[in-house]
């Protein structure tokens, strides 16, 4: 079988730029089984309500969704189970005592794969206040607004 090259998406989290500041993001690798990596590799899994905690000094990601294989038998892996993060102790540190502070979190943004390998991009994050997504959904509109009318006008005038 040929050597996979490339970066190829699963899946990505688009609530999160909506729900959260994101203040720094970090590529890392995940510890999976073999099912949980064909399932992905079939582009099945859903980071909506994933999380990363740390456990014993190791970062874990957490409710993140990936099916269970379906040519798989007993050996299949249970769905929402937790993962370990593959990061660099600076990283994990430097991560964890930012998080420790009130209201951030982290958070996966999206699920990939690098070269055959697979790697989840996680972001350390600040929630977002009511007022704060309404502006970021008023300046999401504008923006769309002023493209429909540059391209109305191209349009006409093109």
């Amino acid at each position: 079988m040929a050597k996979e090259t490339g970066r190829k998406l699963v899946a990505s989290n688009k609530k999160a730029r909506h729900e959260y500041h994101i203040e720094d993001t970090v590529e890392a690798g995940l510890v999976l089984t073999g099912t949980e990596v064909k399932s992905l590799r079939q582009g099945r899994a859903s980071l909506v309500d994933g999380y990363c905690t740390d456990y014993r000094g190791e970062l874990y990601l957490e409710n993140v969704h990936i099916p269970e294989y379906t040519q798989g038998t007993w050996t299949n892996h249970s769905a929402r189970r937790r993962r370990k993060l593959l990061l660099h102790r600076d990283e994990i540190d430097k991560l964890t005592s930012k998080a420790a502070q009130a209201g951030h979190t982290i958070i996966p943004l999206s699920l990939y794969f690098v070269d055959g390998r697979a790697k989840v991009e996680i972001a350390l994050a600040k929630g977002k206040k009511l007022h704060d997504k309404r502006q970021t959904l008023r300046e999401r509109q504008d923006r769309m607004e002023a493209q429909r009318a540059m391209s109305a006008h191209l349009k006409r005038h093109g």
